[in-house]
């Protein structure tokens, strides 16, 4: 399969390609409808297999190659794509029934037995200690077990526990058994690779055996750029149509005359992750002060320009699964309000004794201030979590809490969270497909660096992992938000938002999220 590609990758793809960033795309409306050009960051992908995936943006293409068996709709809910129905009766084993007009690019059918073959290889390369790249499904791995083909159109897929959450893990793209470690795999989806130099350009075609209707874009053709000027320019010069980015400074694009902005959420919370084994922090009260006095809308408005999807839980605002408790129980958790942080700190025993501007209180016949640290790691090309992280200092300046930032590496952050050496950390988590937040929340799970530990907490996980439908996962999503609020074990700011600049709207999408950012884009042009 690669001999067959580096075949393909020659001097007359290269000359293509450079044709294409000659021609006005712009032209007319049927050059727009047929052809479609897109520019992204894309510096380490060398292979198109999508369960190796190292970049986000990447995905979007993924999406447009290959299908899952499921697919979330605008609210969030399940719905059929390649499996058109599925069953179970104990919410352990699940039958899922295939379409009969799916087929690969190209031309021969999809099966069970395709399906079973890139689950078994999503859990064995999850499971690989030896694997460099362990994959972008691996949290497969902790929702489901096995997989085995009962006949061409029937697969049973075996869950891990009785779970309503299983369903959501089912987005998974669906390989030919043959491929599914191959470099260049085909796929069931609208369109098929043509040509792919990695770091230069992918080019699309159609897949001419796609079970949806025929798309009115014909080609789709995507230009890799190492940085975001170099990004921005060729969108400035009209060599793409659109591009995808997450850099603040598209922000100066939005609303102008030469682009349509199009935003979407990614799956990056941010998050302010508090170390409750400090003793400042073991006080659940100094823990809500420190909420109260933050401005999280502030903060993504002056560092990040807006583009984030403001959230007070882990789960995105506006979807079925978020809840805010603020309303039953009378108090309202979320709220900037600087008078009642500075209240739950004097009730705390922090006063300001000597007029310094911080508080303070004798501890051990000590007299300590309130003085914290906050690590804070940095993005490449990207400064905007530093400024954030002197904003926070700032904002908590205001309430008397002293904050000492420092700004350290990746790695080094990772390696003072897992031994608890911090006492504030502006972080990010890229959340699963799954909405399941046990892994920051439970007991001593992977995620939860600050310690927190509640036997209420880790029974309403429990009982999470064993609701059988959607209503009662529900209703435990919102025992466990609410739980959240009271208990504060860190502080939820936003998820990070995306831009696509464009020229043209290519999508009816409402909820456009990663990694299908360009979902839809087959139907650009239908009334």
């Amino acid at each position: 399969m690669r001999s067959t590609w580096k075949t393909i990758i020659s001097s007359s793809a290269l000359c293509l390609a450079l044709i294409m960033l000659l021609t006005p795309l712009c032209a007319v409306a049927g050059e727009l409808s047929s052809s479609f050009s897109v520019g992204m960051i894309s510096v380490k992908t060398q292979v198109l297999n999508p369960l190796l995936a190292l970049e986000r943006d990447f995905q979007s293409l993924h999406s447009l190659m290959y299908e899952s068996l499921i697919t979330l709709d605008d609210n969030y809910e399940p719905q059929p794509c390649l499996a058109l129905t599925w069953k179970t009766n104990d919410c352990i084993t699940w039958t899922f029934n295939l379409r009969d007009d799916a087929y690969f690019s190209d031309g021969t059918p999809m099966d069970a037995y395709d399906v079973a073959a890139t689950v078994n290889e999503i859990i064995r390369l999850a499971k690989d200690d030896t694997a460099e790249n362990r994959g972008v499904y691996a949290s497969m791995r902790y929702t489901v077990s096995k997989a085995v083909a009962n006949d061409a159109k029937t697969v049973v897929i075996t869950s891990t526990r009785p779970y309503y959450g299983f369903l959501f893990a089912m987005t998974f793209p669906v390989l030919k058994q043959e491929e599914v470690q191959a470099d260049y795999p085909v796929g069931t989806g609208p369109y098929r690779a043509v040509q792919f130099s990695p770091a230069n350009f992918l080019y699309l075609s159609l897949n001419d055996y796609w079970w949806g209707e025929a798309p009115n874009v014909k080609e789709i053709n995507a230009f890799f750029y190492a940085t975001n000027r170099e990004l921005t320019s060729a969108y400035e010069y009209n060599r793409v149509d659109a591009i995808i980015t997450r850099s603040v400074t598209t922000a100066q694009y939005r609303g102008g005359v030469s682009a349509l902005n199009m935003d979407y959420r990614t799956r990056q919370l941010e998050v302010l992750l508090l170390n409750l084994k400090a003793y400042e922090l073991e006080d659940i009260k100094v823990r809500k002060a420190i909420r109260y006095a933050l401005d999280p809308d502030a903060l993504a408005g002056n560092a990040y320009y807006g583009m984030t999807s403001r959230t007070d839980t882990p789960f995105p605002a506006g979807t079925w699964m978020y809840y805010d408790p603020s309303a039953a129980d009378g108090e309202k958790y979320f709220t900037y309000n600087l008078e009642l942080a500075n209240q739950l700190l004097t009730e705390a025993g922090w006063e300001d004794s000597d007029g310094d501007g911080v508080r303070d209180m004798v501890r051990d016949a000590k007299l300590v201030k309130l003085s914290l640290r906050l690590w804070v790691y940095e993005e490449a090309e990207n400064s905007v979590r530093v400024e954030t992280a002197n904003a926070i200092r700032d904002q908590l300046s205001k309430a008397g809490i002293e904050v000492r930032v420092t700004t350290i590496s990746f790695a080094l952050a990772k390696e003072r969270l897992q031994a608890g050496n911090f006492d504030l950390c502006l972080a990010a988590f890229q959340m699963d497909s799954v909405p399941d937040p046990g892994f920051l929340l439970y007991g001593p799970n992977t995620g939860n660096y600050g310690r927190y530990r509640s036997d209420t907490m880790n029974a309403l996980i429990d009982e999470l992992r064993k609701c059988r439908d959607q209503g009662a996962y529900q209703e435990t999503l919102m025992k466990i938000q609410a739980e959240f609020a009271r208990d504060c074990p860190f502080i939820c700011l936003f998820y990070r938002g995306g831009a696509v600049l464009t020229r043209m709207v290519y999508t009816s999408v409402r909820d456009i999220r990663e990694p299908e950012v360009l979902k839809g884009i087959e139907k650009m042009g239908n009334e």
